[in-house]
């Protein structure tokens, strides 16, 4: 029994042989197969891209990635979504200067697929150790190559091969178990608005210039025509200098002095 489990553990069962004498057309139908997946403890790889949006044409788009290199992603679908403060946008919401990160999950689980085929027949003819004809229960004959350490369960008891009798009726196993491995992928874009430009520092005053209101010029009134007296007026002189009175003022007061020094002179003559 212990070689028996050794056996089917290994897969040296019962192998179903290429050669089948010419009447076995359907003896493939008599064989019993079933097939089990066992899973393993799955691993992860993170990869992160980081760039920023340089251009948006259409459906491409054009990033400098961290490392300075630039890449053109042709084709995007408009399915393809990145979360960006907080919000969902497509291909043609991304702005130059948007800075993204997109995050590649890859999941690897290994597993084992144990594939058992079972067949039973009657010995028809034996060729100890190497293969062995059965009689199936459709009435054809399929050969079978014999395995190393082959055993049969014959009636509960295991034999190997020089113990099959024609005529015996005989179950044999076949075990395979084959190492196989399933890989997802996942991936989330993620990013950031544009950075604003920076505030002025908070000791820096902000010069605020605002136009002050042009007054309307004041009406000015023509000067009054001076009454004609036959001599021609005095050009008159708009808005003399503060400066060109004194002299004027000085020269009336002389005047006024003199007239009245003039008037007592005449005065004392007529009184002499």
């Amino acid at each position: 029994m212990k070689s028996s489990n050794s056996w089917m553990r290994s897969g040296l069962v019962l192998a179903l042989g290429t050669v089948c004498i010419a009447f076995a057309r359907n003896a493939g139908a008599q064989v019993q197969t079933t097939t089990t997946t066992t899973a393993g403890q799955s691993s992860q790889v993170v990869k992160v891209d980081r760039g920023e949006v340089l251009a948006v044409e259409g459906n491409d788009l054009i990033v400098r990635m961290a490392d300075g290199s630039i890449r053109h992603f042709e084709n995007i679908p408009e399915s393809a979504k990145a979360t960006v403060g907080g919000k969902q946008l497509g291909i043609h919401a991304l702005k130059p200067g948007m800075k993204l990160e997109r995050t590649i999950t890859t999941t690897t689980t290994p597993q084992i697929v144990t594939t058992v085929e079972t067949v039973t027949g009657k010995v028809w003819h034996v060729t100890p150790p190497l293969s062995v004809i059965l009689s199936l229960e459709n009435g054809t004959n399929q050969s079978f190559k014999i395995p190393k350490d082959q055993k049969f369960n014959v009636n509960g008891e295991m034999v190997d091969a020089f113990g099959l009798r024609k005529g015996m009726v005989v179950t044999a196993t076949k075990i395979t178990e084959v190492p196989a491995s399933v890989t997802s992928q996942q991936t989330s874009v993620t990013g950031t608005m544009p950075t604003p430009p920076p505030a002025p520092p908070a000791d820096v005053a902000l010069l605020i210039v605002e136009a002050e209101p042009t007054a309307a010029p004041a009406a000015t009134e023509a000067p009054a025509a001076p009454a004609s007296t036959g001599a021609p007026a005095a050009p008159v002189e708009a808005n003399p200098p503060t400066g060109s009175y004194l002299p004027v003022i000085g020269l009336g007061v002389l005047l006024l002095v003199i007239v009245l020094v003039l008037a007592r002179f005449a005065r004392r003559k007529s009184r002499t």
